[in-house]
């Protein structure tokens, strides 16, 4: 049995405590009216974060929460509503919405981000771990999904990273032994995959959002509605 958790780090409630969130906050509007200008993240991210002497998983959030003014426009005009998905086909980006719910039920910090989407500062690097949180983090987004009644849940995963192939199978088991409509693939293709997609995409990650057409943000209905005791930190409203 998995024993460790998803997103925890030991000075995150140091880095996140409500002292610091002013200047977070701060930095969050610099660093998106910067990327609003044409500046790049890059050098966007060491400005801001060298002028605040942030801390690296500081700057990480920062740059997870600011977004352009013509971004956030765009991302929620396309951003359609869990009643949407009845009927529908829907595409997953699997690692990156599974990821984002074993954070919440693991205790680690998710960001409310300037475009709605709850975000974590977890990665897979190349590998992913089983964690306690996996299986009940399939299990709250297969059952959220059921009560919208999509037509068909196709989970896209990362074949390059490692046990990819086996959370591939933990998806498929759930979805036959709940009766759920789940298809999973391992692809090494997985982003054009998403952004190409005509069907509505599961993702909360920039880049997919700002090419693909439609989506829908289920991570944080999920975490919203199913993990209440979540740690949420909302620093761009």
């Amino acid at each position: 049995m998995p024993l460790r958790h998803r997103g925890t780090h030991p000075k995150d409630t140091e880095y996140f405590a409500k002292s610091q969130l002013p200047k977070l906050a701060t930095a969050v509007k610099e660093l998106s009216w910067l990327l609003g200008r044409g500046y790049s993240m890059k050098a966007a991210s060491t400005l801001v974060g060298d002028h605040h002497q942030l801390s690296t998983r500081q700057r990480l959030a920062v740059g997870r929460i600011a977004c352009a003014d013509r971004q956030i426009t765009a991302r929620r005009s396309k951003c359609v509503s869990l009643e949407a998905l009845k009927g529908r086909e829907i595409i997953i980006d699997g690692f990156n919405l599974i990821i984002t719910v074993e954070t919440a039920l693991g205790g680690g910090a998710v960001f409310d981000c300037l475009d709605g989407c709850y975000r974590d500062l977890s990665s897979v690097y190349g590998s992913y771990k089983l964690v306690e949180e996996t299986l009940p983090a399939i299990e709250l987004i297969g059952n959220l999904l059921t009560d919208y009644h999509p037509k068909q849940i196709h989970w896209l995963f990362d074949r390059p990273v490692s046990n990819s192939g086996r959370l591939a199978g933990m998806v498929q088991h759930l979805g036959d032994a709940h009766n759920w409509s789940f298809t999973t693939e391992t692809t090494e293709r997985t982003d054009a995959l998403l952004t190409h997609s005509k069907h509505i995409v599961i993702s909360c990650d920039s880049i997919i959002l700002d090419r693909t057409t439609h989506w829908c943000n289920l991570a944080r209905e999920v975490i919203t509605r199913r993990v209440p005791d979540a740690w949420v930190v909302g620093l761009g409203s």
